[in-house]
């Protein structure tokens, strides 16, 4: 169902370390994708995240009906498989952000998609798939005229929300949008009173600048940023830049940030020259858990422990992530945590 424009409640989306009641995941259907790359290898990689989370909190699959028998030979038995017509796999953008009202509904945010400023064609099936979802599990359906995507935030749950320049400004997106509209929709469909902008996104990021590969809130009152220590790396720029915004900024309720960093990985570049964005910031907080990205490289040990500090309640769990980077995203982008109505 879809709520009438004039009797919006107070929606809010709940931080991601709330409590959930399970997640969401959409499997692989897009060979161009992975750049050529064997099939299999994300299918690999995508299960064992999923297989993973499936054993902290119930986890739901969505798959086009051609590569629902693959997913269900690789997938655990509790695994929910929901057979749907969709054109890609990265649902932290094709799926609904889930907001929570002041009465206890759950509702599901709809932005506007068009494949991330218009990087491939053949992306309608994506475009219903947040109302299709909002359907099945019986949320307020909750279209914003916005092109946006989720991944695109992060929210504390208590008002803040931080999310970057270039994407919902960017002309491929929303070409004639102003910073106060876009801090309205915000407001009206997740409660976020304090929007923190930020103005450097990771190089060559093909979403344009979605945050969740530079930043996120860990805990109320506290930003883990992406850190690039050397000088020559064109990120090293961009972060020093979002790195003097958070250490000014104040959150929703007045609270001065505490701002903690994580060395980037060593870059690692595609066979054509694209760089890829090998973030661990790119991770998904659950019921128990966190589930974190490993590259194979020296950083993920001591990105795991800084995690395990920040996180001291829940298990940190590293996976191999690189079948999943290659597509473009991470752990994060390929996940949709559904909150806990109630909780």
């Amino acid at each position: 169902m879809t709520h009438p424009s004039s009797v919006h409640p107070r929606w809010l989306m709940p931080a991601e370390w709330a409590p959930q009641s399970r997640c969401w995941m959409a499997w692989p259907c897009r060979p161009e994708t992975f750049s050529g790359a064997p099939m299999d290898v994300a299918f690999d990689a995508y299960a064992s995240v999923a297989n993973t989370i499936a054993g902290f909190e119930p986890l739901s699959m969505v798959c086009h009906p051609e590569f629902a028998p693959e997913a269900r030979r690789r997938l655990d038995g509790s695994i929910e498989i929901i057979e749907l017509p969709i054109s890609d796999s990265w649902i932290r953008d094709t799926g609904p952000t889930f907001v929570i009202s002041e009465a206890g509904e759950l509702g599901a945010v709809d932005w506007r998609f068009n494949a991330w400023g218009g990087n491939y064609p053949g992306h309608e099936d994506d475009t219903h798939l947040a109302g299709r979802i909002a359907e099945r599990v019986g949320a307020v359906h909750l279209p914003v005229d916005m092109f946006f995507e989720g991944g695109a935030i992060t929210v504390d749950g208590e008002g803040t929300l931080i999310t970057t320049d270039n994407v919902p400004l960017n002309a491929n997106r929303n070409p004639h949008i102003t910073r106060e509209k876009v801090e309205g929709h915000f407001e009206l469909m997740l409660g976020a009173s304090k929007t923190i902008w930020l103005p450097g996104i990771y190089e060559e990021d093909e979403t344009d600048g979605h945050v969740d590969e530079v930043a996120c809130f860990t805990r109320p009152g506290q930003v883990l940023h992406l850190n690039c220590s050397n000088p020559n790396d064109p990120n090293h720029a961009a972060f020093a830049a979002n790195l003097a915004v958070l250490r000014q900024a104040t959150d929703a309720k007045g609270r001065k940030l505490d701002v903690v960093t994580i060395e980037q990985p060593a870059e690692r570049r595609e066979k054509d020259g694209v760089r890829l964005t090998l973030s661990y910031l790119n991770f998904l907080i659950g019921n128990g858990f966190v589930l974190m990205p490993a590259f194979g490289v020296p950083e993920d040990e001591p990105a795991r422990g800084l995690l395990a500090e920040l996180f001291p309640d829940r298990k940190v769990v590293q996976l191999p992530a690189m079948g999943i980077v290659n597509g473009g995203g991470g752990i994060h982008c390929i996940t949709q945590q559904q909150p806990a109505v109630g909780a």
